[in-house]
């Protein structure tokens, strides 16, 4: 044959991808359109398809373009990756590879870089080149100039099959765009849109990290998705999932017959509890697969931050194991550390390679220095989930208020530790699947407590220290579990309650992106002081958000069923402060009788440790807000 079989791909031109250090190797392995030179014809069209199998004895490519009779595949020397070019094959192919395992079993397997793939219950891999022109440059160059831990961050969490179920990713371009603007977030974080076979995993068990799912779409047409909310100044987080992977025997696991991708030993390799494996996060191979897979999202679909799933089962190698179930580190120790290194090479690159991308950690445990920079010891992430928030305050809300004062410490204790790491206070999907029961459903009492509870607890969450995130249909009260094979249930959004919530999370995010108080210093003590963190009998919190001009805003939240109409909250300075929330106002479907008449006037009588005070009208289950505006 007169033309390179191998399509260009040499074992030098894949050295980085055995030392560790290929960071974008999808663009040597897997499906490439490419032109190759052919001695007696000139240049040749035609793709270029490489897959790392060293242990196979031979790789065949099974195609629709040779009847799935399978191409003879041609391993480079010295690279264990096998390669072939076929003339004239393009974008829309079909293909998979048929191994000859190392135990001497044929195996067909889908392409571990894949860009694209055909839904379930078929799983061919596709070749794919994209073709798209992205139009969202501004938002690009103000994304590399910002400073995520100073600016407003509100998501809104959704899955994007079940949002409004059916809709594809261009409608979603219009739809979900104009939602998640007029509801005012700053970022939508999308649940795993990487393919996954099995819907009822929500995307968490992918079978292909390179390819957006097709069941909503080419993946052009999820890049026109981002570019949208792009250009709707809405950034977009992704979940990423590189704790573990599905044992289907046509994807990753077991490759080649071998432990390639998981560790070999199943005290190391397997989560039983999900029936999945784990990365071997020690082979170099490995590790360029996933960090180029981590750039990958970031750069060719323009993904602005991503949310690291599960990131406390990586790290420690006794997660959800008994006695005798996991095999210590060499220094006799629990913690994983191939996956803490390879989870700091991650964060360090995109950090040092992407400007303005953000690193999110999912992690549940107390484990130090989440968000502290790698050359200070620290994991890397710019962001880690407060879980123990989270935890706390859904107990606190599950009492009956009576019983509140007694837990009162449940809701305080979060300042403990909140400038230990940088923090997301989530409402996640988590929250609301498996029998735990919608948001309005953990709360006791009557419809009317149930709402008035829920406005009040988001406005507390809006005003405390940390990010926010809320999940698709926790904003309009949703009674029903999520449930990934049905829409929410948009027609409740006319109804009293729901609507009213509706309006005022559309209200507290205007609030919130308006007023640098509430989110410029949320990294930093000097951006939040208690009022009173001991109210107890009351079931009241209070305090005082500022920036680093000086602005403030005075925050109250009643837990109790009881209005309190002369509370007397020490305040800053004296003057005059503006009543900018109510949450229990008539437009929210609150009462509207339990107001300030839109401000009060504080005096210079000392309170509670502060120069001045004001006596303040707080409504029953609810929460205001005050904005100083100046003296007299």
């Amino acid at each position: 044959m007169a033309h390179d079989v191998a399509g260009g791909l040499t074992g030098w031109s894949l050295e980085g991808f055995h030392n560790g250090g290929d960071t974008e190797c999808w663009k040597r392995l897997g499906a490439h359109e490419v032109t190759v030179f052919d001695d007696e014809r000139g240049e040749i069209s035609g793709t270029r398809f490489a897959v790392w199998a060293p242990n196979a004895r031979e790789v065949r490519l099974n195609a629709d373009f040779n009847w799935w009779t399978g191409d003879s595949m041609h391993l480079v020397p010295g690279s264990g990756v096998w390669a072939i070019f076929v003339e004239g094959v393009g974008t829309g192919a079909l293909y998979k590879y048929n191994i000859l395992c190392a135990d001497g079993v044929w195996r067909e397997k889908v392409d571990p870089m894949a860009f694209f793939a055909e839904q379930a219950p078929a799983n061919s891999s596709i070749v794919y080149t994209s073709k798209y022109l992205w139009d969202d440059d501004e938002w690009m160059t103000r994304r590399a100039g910002s400073r995520p831990h100073a600016e407003p961050m509100s998501v809104y969490e959704l899955h994007l099959g079940s949002w409004r179920r059916g809709k594809t990713y261009l409608e979603l371009a219009d739809e979900l765009v104009e939602y998640v603007t007029w509801q005012g977030y700053t970022h939508v974080e999308l649940m795993p849109i990487t393919e996954h076979p099995f819907e009822p995993s929500w995307g968490y068990q992918v079978t292909n990290y390179f390819a957006p799912m097709s069941r909503l779409g080419r993946p052009d047409e999820f890049r026109y998705l981002v570019d949208r909310l792009h250009q709707a100044g809405i950034g977009v987080i992704l979940d990423w999932v590189p704790g573990h992977f599905p044992k289907d025997e046509w994807a990753l696991g077991r490759f080649d017959g071998t432990a390639l991708y998981e560790h070999a030993d199943p005290r190391q390799g397997e989560h039983r509890d999900w029936g999945t494996y784990i990365f071997n996060y020690g082979r170099s191979e490995v590790k360029s697969f996933l960090v180029s897979n981590a750039l990958y999202w970031v750069t060719e679909f323009h993904i602005d931050a991503l949310r690291v799933d599960a990131v406390a089962s990586m790290l420690y190698l006794d997660y959800s194991r008994e006695d005798g179930e996991w095999v210590p580190n060499i220094y006799g120790g629990n913690e994983n550390l191939e996956a803490i290194d390879f989870l700091r090479y991650v964060n360090k690159h995109l950090y040092e390679r992407v400007p303005g991308v953000v690193m999110i950690a999912e992690e549940s445990t107390s484990f130090g220095g989440v968000t502290k920079p790698v050359h200070n010891g620290g994991l890397g992430f710019g962001f880690k989930w407060n879980m123990g928030w989270m935890n706390d305050s859904l107990r606190y809300l599950a009492l009956e208020p009576i019983h509140r004062q007694y837990h009162h410490h449940e809701m305080t204790f979060a300042m403990v530790y909140a400038y230990s790491e940088n923090f997301v206070l989530p409402i996640s999907h988590d929250e609301v699947v498996h029998g735990k029961g919608s948001m309005i459903n953990k709360i006791p009492q009557d419809t009317w407590r149930q709402f008035a509870t829920l406005r009040a607890f988001y406005s507390y969450m809006w005003a405390f220290p940390g990010k926010k995130l809320i999940f698709m249909g926790c904003e309009f009260g949703q009674r029903s579990e999520f449930n990934e094979s049905a829409s929410l249930e948009w027609w409740v959004t006319d109804l009293w309650g729901h609507h009213g919530l509706q309006r005022l999370f559309k209200d507290l995010n205007e609030l919130y992106r308006s007023h640098p108080a509430l989110w410029e210093l949320d990294s930093n003590p000097a951006g939040f002081r208690w009022i009173n963190a001991d109210d107890a009998g009351s079931n009241c919190f209070s305090w005082i958000r500022a920036d680093s001009a000086g602005k403030e805003v005075a925050v109250v939240v009643n837990f109790s069923s009881e209005p309190w109409t002369r509370y007397r909250l020490g305040l800053t300075r004296p003057g005059l402060w503006k009543e900018i929330l109510n949450s229990d106002a008539g437009i929210y479907d609150g009462s509207g009788s339990h107001g300030n008449l839109g401000q009060v006037l504080a005096d210079t009588e000392g309170w509670n440790g502060f120069p001045a005070s004001a006596t303040v009208v707080v409504p029953p289950l609810g929460a205001v807000y005050f904005e100083y505006v100046g003296e007299e």
